[in-house]
């Protein structure tokens, strides 16, 4: 089977985004009777090969720099450096992101079109805002076109308005408008297959297009750099984690406030992973309420990330709008349980059995159901080992990248067995068959 894979973002060295990107190929491509050939943007060309792919024959940089680079700058001064306006950047991205694939087409046409690829399957960018002039043009060579995953557009709790604001997301009250923009209906009308790595992005689908989408959860998890094991037994003081950007909406300041009585008592430790423009906030906090037993570690790099975790018994993190929450995944292929918001991606990832998930409410409402959870936690801690484990299990059996990879082949296979036995005047647009994963909730 073979496949030619989009990904404008796609990174081994970087985090988030980019490293999925770079990771999902990679799972793909390793299929058996896989033959892949990844298409990427310029930037990531140097980190690729260090890691052992060969220009042209594994993967193909494309250099679209002149609008790309200018869309970011403008992006990051409209930010100011905050690292705020996810949706600011996530517009400017869309709107340059076309150029890429004008360039991808330009240098694929005709490989596409003489039928060398049986699948086109665009991983990267994310955001279902990004249209895709490639959807349409592989239509017509008769080849497939799949999109994928798509996540994003979760809803801002009402309740929080004010860290929207803080969070300088104007656009995202008009985020809706973006289905007004050219090449929306076009992008799911031509592609014969559409990943959705939410359940919220499932649901923004259009009805005319629910039947040829795919729900498979954005994020999954590398074994080989989340190899190790959580090291403890849970005791007092429990060991309690937060990990991720220092950012309004990812909730550290709920955190700090919901834990400070605990602190105080002893009977918890927070470690606090991650770098962000709430930084001296939060150390400000934990100065004037003389909180012990707070540590700083600030930014680490992905690589060391579970030698963080696996000395710790608790993730906690009460992000109120994430989408994914890899960092979920990740401490629970440590065998490390999450305490969660139950709302977004990260309430998609942990069950009953295998961490907590806490309602969505008003900001006080919030932290008080927290601290009462991790309260509960610090009175019965057999429980955090006893989730632990299951939480383990459920990362490695069901989300990994290999079982993701996996769970995308039953699609390409689908799709591919359509084109075969169409009749003359069939659209391969027409829907593939339900392929179900292997997510349980």
């Amino acid at each position: 089977m073979r496949i030619l894979l989009i990904a404008e973002a796609c990174n081994p060295e970087w985090a988030s985004v980019p490293l999925e990107g770079w990771s999902h190929s990679q799972a793909i491509a390793a299929l058996p009777d896989v033959q892949a050939h990844l298409v990427t943007q310029i930037r990531n060309q140097d980190a690729i090969l260090r890691a052992g792919l060969r220009e042209s024959v594994d993967f193909t940089a494309i250099d679209s720099e002149a609008v790309m680079r200018p869309a970011y700058k403008l992006a990051s001064l409209l930010r100011g450096g905050s690292g705020k306006g996810w949706t600011t950047v996530m517009a400017l991205s869309s709107i340059a992101y076309p150029y890429f694939e004008h360039l991808v087409w330009k240098q694929f046409a005709a490989r596409i079109r003489s039928g060398e690829f049986d699948i086109v399957h665009r991983l990267t960018p994310l955001s279902p805002t990004a249209p895709s002039l490639l959807a349409k043009r592989c239509f017509r060579a008769g080849v497939p076109f799949v999109l994928g995953p798509l996540n994003g557009g979760v809803p801002w709790p009402k309740q929080f308005d004010t860290a929207r604001r803080r969070e300088k997301e104007w656009l995202s009250y008009v985020r809706g408008i973006y289905k007004a923009l050219p090449g929306y209906r076009s992008t799911r009308k031509y592609a014969s297959a559409i990943l959705c790595g939410s359940k919220a992005t499932l649901e923004q689908m259009p009805s005319w297009c629910q039947d040829k989408c795919h729900y498979i959860p954005e994020n999954a998890v590398d074994p080989a750099r989340f190899s190790r094991l959580r090291l403890r037994t849970a005791q007092r003081p429990i060991r309690c984690v937060f990990l991720g950007r220092l950012v309004p909406y990812k909730g550290p300041d709920m955190l700090l406030e919901a834990m400070a009585p605990l602190l105080v008592a002893g009977d918890v430790t927070l470690q606090i992973i991650g770098d962000g423009p709430m930084l001296p906030e939060l150390q400000q906090f934990v100065a004037s309420h003389q909180l012990p037993g707070v540590s700083f570690l600030g930014w680490v790099e992905h690589q060391q990330v579970q030698n963080c975790l696996v000395d710790a018994d608790l993730l906690t993190f009460p992000s109120i709008r994430e989408f994914g929450g890899g960092v979920v995944l990740e401490a629970m292929a440590l065998g490390v349980p999450a305490v969660v918001v139950d709302y977004g991606g990260p309430a998609e990832l942990v069950t009953t059995e295998t961490g907590w998930t806490i309602p969505l409410a008003d900001r006080s409402s919030l932290i008080q159901r927290l601290r009462q959870q991790i309260a509960a936690l610090v009175a019965e801690p057999t429980a955090i080992d006893t989730r632990g484990n299951a939480a383990r299990k459920r990362a490695l059996e069901q989300f990994t990248w290999s079982a993701k990879a996996k769970q995308v082949r039953g699609i390409y296979e689908i799709l591919r067995e359509g084109v075969a036995s169409s009749k003359a005047g069939e659209s391969i647009t027409q829907p593939a068959k339900s392929v179900t994963t292997a997510v349980s909730n």
